[in-house]
């Protein structure tokens, strides 16, 4: 029996993973107006139509938030919750449920940014000055947050310290956010 829950609840932390970062990645590229006609972007935008299409019917959009998207997260973010408990026969709890759902998303949140720093660095450091739809669109979803990096620690005599200082503040809010609205989902369940 354990073999199997492990492998079910495997399976549906994979694939709901692959969604919920999707659906992110359509939520970060509007906020941050990333190229929709980059190959990457019209993917994304192509996955995601199906389901945010009907929730935006529903769902207004906050300027330029979509909360359509923002609802979509949740809603897969809780159907994975109440899959894996069911799997595993453990009891539901719908409050505490949505405070991890949110506790996950969040945390989804500072991992995709941090790695897509990581990944940006890393594509300086093999191929600097290239051009190719990937860069443009790491570009895009990480000056926002390098640029405000880039406030407290400036560049220092061509070195860029910026994605240090992004990492170390992305961390910070993982240990002052997602972990303590972890630990309080806990204490309602």
């Amino acid at each position: 029996m354990g073999y199997a829950t492990n492998a079910g609840t495997f399976l549906i932390e994979t694939l709901v993973g692959l969604l919920l970062l999707v659906v992110l990645l359509r939520l970060i590229f509007q906020i941050v107006r990333a190229d929709f006609r980059n190959p990457v972007s019209e993917f994304v935008v192509k996955v995601t139509n199906p389901m945010l299409m009907p929730m935006r019917r529903i769902i207004p959009s906050m300027g330029s938030i979509d909360t359509a998207s923002i609802a979509l997260l949740l809603v897969i973010q809780y159907a994975e919750l109440f899959l894996i408990t069911l799997i595993n026969g453990m009891p539901f709890l719908p409050l505490a449920m949505l405070v991890l759902g949110v506790a996950k998303i969040i945390g989804l949140i500072i991992t995709v940014f941090t790695f897509s720093i990581l990944i940006q660095v890393v594509l300086s450091w093999v191929s600097p000055g290239t051009n190719n739809p990937m860069t443009s669109l790491l570009y895009a979803i990480n000056e926002p947050v390098l640029g405000r990096a880039r406030r407290i620690i400036p560049p220092f005599q061509g070195f860029d310290l910026s994605p240090i200082v992004a990492i170390i503040i992305l961390q910070l809010l993982s240990m002052l956010i997602v972990a303590p609205l972890n630990d309080f989902s806990m204490t309602l369940g």
